[in-house]
């Protein structure tokens, strides 16, 4: 979680709480909470703290992710229930992605609400250490017939297709922030106004890239290299340490830490660390870390009919009410050279896409591979996690005792939707050959 600067007053303490229908979204959610999910250049956490002016707090995760959550926030009280009663306390839902504007009020006790879910809470030092809080993901909903009600504005997302669509204003809200400097000069080409280019003085940029700032601004971080014949179109965010070698990156599209990317990349998010270092197509898609793409690599986010996409989230079929959906795609994933991937596909954590000739299947399940074109498990975890180690280890990275007890978790965690979808993908095979 980034600090931003306090206000005139002693900044409030802030804990981001995840509830129930976190679980929304995943494949990304799997792995990490959802206040660490990016949407603009920052996560919905940084938005949180700075929408109340805070730099550190609190954060109720789920069990599993605690251990690694301490880890990537070491000023964070985690599940701590002693920090939780030690005072006032304003309590954030981890999915909320607030309005652009002043810092909330948090003067008084309240609820506050987007439609009927609860956007945060503000208890006094009395109501905090009176919470219930080992009653889990219901405590908010709890807190709603308890306090006075205001509106938070904002919204509360559910899905990471919002994310995604909402991608490009939160990238142009975020470069207005006054947290953003002024853009230095740049050797590149720069179509459209100068004041909406931000590179880093300790970015490359070499000649022969053009910067677009027509429809947004374009900011490249700290150590970017971005090389002769790229293209960013605003508004875009290239994240620290990322190389962008020779691609187009087109509006809406934020660029996480760490990435290596090639070929042409649309209105999409990439969390960080992750490969498409060669030519294809990735649109309208949130990728997770560690994540692969073989050259050639590409994904419809389109159908032919321009019909409403349908997605795959836990298990279940929901409609997204949009037509642009690409795929989502869970950390240390990986796709062979040349694999296509439909319309809305949802690819678990673990997973291994081996191209068949055709479109590979919508959804698959954490810790499977779709191999000649059937659905396997991949069974073998002590082998995923030397070959996530060996993964980490090239950018410099090391797999913690953490991120290992998060994942061996997660492979239980998801062996019965795993199941579930091995045995559905058996008897469609059976229906077939009858």
């Amino acid at each position: 979680m980034s600090a931003y600067p306090s206000s005139a007053v002693s900044p409030p303490r802030v804990c981001l709480f995840e509830d129930a229908a976190a679980a929304g979204l995943e494949p990304l959610a799997l792995t990490r909470p959802a206040f660490d999910l990016l949407c603009g250049l920052t996560s919905l956490g940084d938005k949180q703290l700075r929408t109340f002016a805070a730099k550190t707090g609190g954060a109720v995760v789920r069990p599993h992710l605690a251990d690694v959550v301490r880890w990537r926030h070491p000023d964070t009280a985690v599940n701590d229930a002693d920090w939780l009663r030690s005072g006032p306390l304003v309590l954030v839902n981890a999915r909320w992605l607030p309005p652009g504007g002043s810092v909330a009020d948090c003067r008084e006790p309240c609820v506050a609400l987007v439609g009927q879910e609860v956007a945060y809470a503000v208890l006094s030092a009395d109501q905090a250490d009176d919470c219930p809080w080992g009653a889990g993901e219901d405590i908010l909903e709890a807190l709603k017939p308890a306090l006075p009600r205001r509106e938070a504005g904002g919204r509360l997302v559910r899905y990471l297709w919002e994310l995604v669509h909402l991608n490009g204003e939160q990238i142009a809200w975020d470069f207005a922030h006054p947290g953003v400097a002024a853009p230095p000069l740049a050797g590149l080409a720069l179509v459209g106004p100068e004041e909406r280019l931000w590179v880093d003085p300790r970015a490359k940029v070499e000649p022969m890239v053009v910067a677009d700032t027509t429809g947004g601004p374009v900011v490249v971080g700290a150590g970017a290299v971005v090389s002769a014949f790229s293209r960013l179109e605003g508004p875009c965010g290239v994240g620290p340490g990322t190389h962008v070698l020779g691609a187009k990156v087109r509006a809406g599209t934020t660029l996480g830490p760490n990435c290596r990317i090639g070929g042409e990349v649309e209105g999409s998010i990439i969390q960080g660390h992750s490969n498409k270092y060669h030519d294809g197509f990735l649109g309208h898609a949130y990728v997770g870390e560690w994540v692969n793409l073989g050259a050639g690599t590409s994904n419809s986010d389109l159908r032919n009919d321009y019909g409403e996409v349908t997605m795959t989230v836990n298990g279940r079929p929901v409609a997204t009410g949009m037509s642009k959906v690409g795929c989502f795609l869970g950390d240390h994933s990986k796709a062979g050279l040349g694999t296509l991937l439909n319309t809305g596909t949802s690819v678990g954590a673990f997973c291994n896409l081996l191209p068949s000739g055709g479109l590979l299947p919508k959804y698959l399940p954490s810790f499977a591979s779709w191999w000649n074109g059937t659905l396997v498990e991949n069974s073998d975890l002590p082998h995923l996690l030397a070959t996530a180690a060996t993964v980490m280890g090239r950018r410099g990275a090391a797999l913690t005792k953490a991120h290992a007890e998060l994942y061996r978790a997660l492979f239980e965690q998801t062996a019965a939707e795993r199941r579930r979808a091995l045995r559905e993908a058996e008897q469609r095979r059976l229906r077939r050959g009858a």
